[in-house]
């Protein structure tokens, strides 16, 4: 791209807006910013881009930015299949993302990793890996700084761990990653991508690009991401809990990589199955880059997870609160709760993704989850599928702090209170980080009255 010959309309002025603007504007681009809800941060953001050069626009000026800009670079909060994308497309115009625009322009080595769970806990782990093995790397895209913001910062013999959702996949085309890893598919965003033969389909795109020289990694026990390795031209590594793969895989309570061991996981902080996973897919990441095995375990037994992720607050009167307010769909809410050893309140709800909740409840059952709070937009869809799945131990309330003070009033000395919402924020909080926040002050609140 020559930015000094291209106009360039950003749409959406969250943190990967924002870093596009910048991004463009330092290099000669003329940028116009449009954002359907101008909050107080928002505003604040079109100012300062503003005194950058950057021209605001409102929605009637919309149609004539998508005649009179050559490219626009779309936020991962929108639709793809919107009025200004739409626009675009029929116009024959170039759509892109951040990450996009930052993959143009990477000179590091890139390890990339999506799935529906596990994302964030793996590109965390990975990076901390990176690190302790004396490499320079940045964890970065759906997670941390956004891409476009970190490529100036990495030179060619530094690394990009990128997270990559299933919404930044919509514009992401560029991106050719040494490693790529998947993580898992299960239902999620149906809202957004309709079914899920859409869901699976971009989750596999993170593979389009690979070559006979990159590296796949992909979870074997998971037979939706296993059948991705047919129509990939790079080579495959795969991890398993279950099966002695020709990669990563647990035995023994041990995690090994092409049969030599790397770390007990009696010796892990993290607990649960699914944090194994997230070791194993790090572990065949890092015997690929041929990392110093003492420094790989090393780092993996002193991860200590990420925010937000069954991350415990405190206890409260012999209550303990834990916050997993990123559990955002039925599969990663089954996993915190099947993490539970003492008798749980579980607080679910929040905005609808557009999948069927009688599962989440069937499975709810076998675990130490004893009652849970039901709130939020999408509280009836799931009291019918609790009513369904005979998960009948269940409180009806409209609002997160209603549901929050009676989960505290319910829960009794020795037991939990889990906020593991099933569902996405976006009813009542910019997204799940501001409903952990939420949740924590809540419970800080609970101590000073206690």
């Amino acid at each position: 791209m020559y930015f000094k010959n291209q106009k360039f309309l950003v749409a959406g002025l969250s943190k990967s807006g924002e870093s596009s603007a910048r991004f463009l504007l330092d290099r000669g681009a003329e940028v116009y910013l449009y954002d359907d809800v101008l909050t107080e941060t928002v505003s604040a953001v079109c100012m300062k881009l503003e005194e950058k050069g950057a021209h605001v626009i409102s929605a009637e000026e919309c149609e004539a930015a998508a005649i009179n800009c050559d490219v626009l670079v779309l936020s991962p909060g929108i639709p793809i299949d919107t009025a200004l994308p739409i626009a675009f497309r029929k116009q024959g115009k170039a759509i892109i993302g951040e990450e996009e625009l930052g993959a143009l322009y990477l000179r590091a080595t890139a390890v990339a990793v999506t799935g529906t769970n596990g994302k964030t806990t793996t590109v965390s782990m990975l990076n901390d890996i990176l690190n302790a093995a004396g490499k320079h790397s940045v964890a970065c895209g759906n997670i941390g700084n956004p891409l476009v913001k970190e490529v100036e910062n990495l030179s060619f013999d530094d690394f990009a761990v990128i997270e990559v959702s299933s919404f930044q996949l919509e514009t992401l085309s560029s991106l050719r990653p040494h490693i790529a890893i998947i993580t898992n598919v299960t239902e999620d965003h149906l809202n957004r991508h309709y079914n899920m033969e859409n869901y699976i389909f971009l989750k596999a795109k993170i593979l389009k690009n690979l070559r006979e020289s990159e590296y796949a990694v992909l979870n074997y026990d998971d037979p939706v991401v296993r059948g991705f390795a047919k129509n990939c031209k790079a080579k495959i590594v795969y991890f398993s809990v279950q099966s002695k793969v020709d990669g990563a895989y647990f035995e023994g309570g041990s995690i090994y990589y092409k049969g030599e061991k790397y770390l007990d996981v009696s010796d892990m902080t993290l607990n649960g199955v699914h944090n194994v996973y997230n070791a194993l897919a790090c572990v065949a990441a890092a015997g690929i880059l041929g990392l110093d095995r003492t420094a790989v375990g090393g780092a993996i037994c002193a991860f200590k997870g990420v925010r937000h992720r069954i991350e415990t607050i405190r206890s409260v009167g012999g209550v303990t609160y834990i916050d997993d307010s990123k559990g955002t769909n039925a599969d990663a809410t089954i996993k915190a709760a099947q993490t539970m050893k003492s008798p749980t309140v579980i607080l679910l709800g929040g905005k609808d993704k557009g999948y069927d909740y009688t599962p989440l409840f069937e499975n709810l059952n076998s675990t130490a989850v004893i009652h849970a709070v039901i709130y939020g937009e999408n509280r009836f869809k799931m009291l019918n599928s609790a009513i369904k799945a005979g998960f009948v131990s269940v409180s009806l309330c409209s609002d997160f702090a209603t549901a929050v003070k009676l989960a505290a009033y319910i829960a009794k000395p020795g037991q939990n209170v889990l906020l593991s919402p099933a569902s996405s924020s976006f009813d009542s909080f910019a997204n799940y980080e501001e409903r952990g926040e939420v949740f924590r002050k809540m419970v800080e609140n609970l101590d000073e009255a206690g």
